[in-house]
């Protein structure tokens, strides 16, 4: 049988960097106290691409066997065409390859390795590479400081490949989602639904003294907070009793580095152990879907991941959308 497997994962940061105040409270409440920060000529496609041209050299991986490419961004380059297309090109894949955009925020690796398990193990392709990037960054009025603190730019790529195994080493899978929390984080203008006007770049002062206009990034902090304590414990035990496994089996969570504050109070709900519990976002921020594989990279790196290690992923935030999966460490990971 044919399995799907991480073989690489690498990521990339942009080289401009934001500073969050280590004398303001929030600061050490959210964990975060550096952030990468594109520049006005860099883009998210530019992320990616720099993730996968490191992970073909660092891996010696021959980019010509690429044979689907999937790209998880919420800034994509133009509304058309499909950025996966101009990335293949960038990147000088096939033209055999498949290319396509998906889009999803933080939740978005997940599936991602949910999308290129199932073109593997059905046959379609033998080696997918992933990409993840976003850049928020540009989202977001100057002066809004409850999304500003949070988020950072930045770019992954993995490379997922097949192989004869009677072990699966991605899966099982859960998925969610309830639209109904569409409004709590949202761009409301700039879409098909509300085109950019000159009234709705109009920036305006809410109660607590941050500034955005329609254009910008919203989010309604205590709403995400209170779905993602309600719905990621019900999607832990859901993926628990899937995989017919306890806590104990694990040797590593990695869920979506949304904040600290949220992650240390979904640790205590969940009863997990911090030495099995990932936090990798002090110097870099929210990633939106880069968040999950930049962990898992680090993590590989501080050699708290070894062969055969097992660990849940879960991912959570923009849409709703949530998703989780098992994932087992292989010994091709670099």
């Amino acid at each position: 049988m044919i399995k799907s497997y991480i073989q690489s994962i690498e990521y990339y940061f942009p080289q401009k960097k934001e500073y969050n105040s280590t004398e303001d409270k929030i600061t050490g409440k959210i964990g975060i106290y550096e952030r990468n920060i594109s520049t006005e000529n860099e883009i998210a496609s530019d992320f990616a691409v720099q993730a996968a041209e490191k992970l073909f050299q660092n891996s010696d991986f021959d980019k010509n066997q690429i044979d689907y490419l999937l790209y998880c961004t919420q800034s994509p380059d133009y509304i058309l065409p499909t950025t996966a297309c101009l990335i293949q090109e960038r990147l000088k894949l096939p033209t055999t390859c498949g290319a396509l955009d998906f889009n999803l925020g933080c939740s978005g690796y997940v599936y991602g390795l949910s999308l290129a398990k199932g073109l593997i193990e059905t046959g379609i392709a033998k080696n997918v590479l992933l990409l993840t990037a976003d850049t928020y960054s540009k989202y977001i009025h100057p002066q809004d400081k409850s999304v500003r603190v949070l988020f950072g730019d930045a770019g992954t790529a993995s490379l997922i490949s097949g192989m004869h195994s009677e072990t699966d080493y991605i899966g099982p899978f859960v998925f969610g989602t309830d639209g109904r929390g569409a409004n709590n984080l949202i761009i409301p203008a700039g879409g098909s639904r509300e085109p950019i006007s000159q009234e709705s770049g109009i920036a305006i002062q809410d109660s607590f003294g941050n500034t955005r206009s329609r254009q910008n990034l919203y989010m309604n902090g205590p709403e995400i907070f209170n779905f993602t304590l309600q719905e990621i414990p019900l999607a832990f035990q859901t993926l628990l009793n899937k995989s017919s496994h306890e806590i104990s089996d694990y040797d590593l969570f990695v869920f979506h580095q949304a904040n600290k504050y949220m992650l240390e109070h979904l640790r205590k709900k969940l009863k997990i152990e911090s030495e099995k519990f990932s936090i990798q976002m002090e110097d870099c921020g929210n990633t939106v879907s880069s968040t999950i594989p930049i962990a898992l990279k680090r993590e590989w790196a501080n050699q708290r991941i070894t062969l055969n290690s097992r660990m849940m992923l879960l991912g959570f935030g923009v849409g709703y959308s949530w998703a989780g999966c098992d994932i087992v460490w292989h010994e091709n990971y670099s």
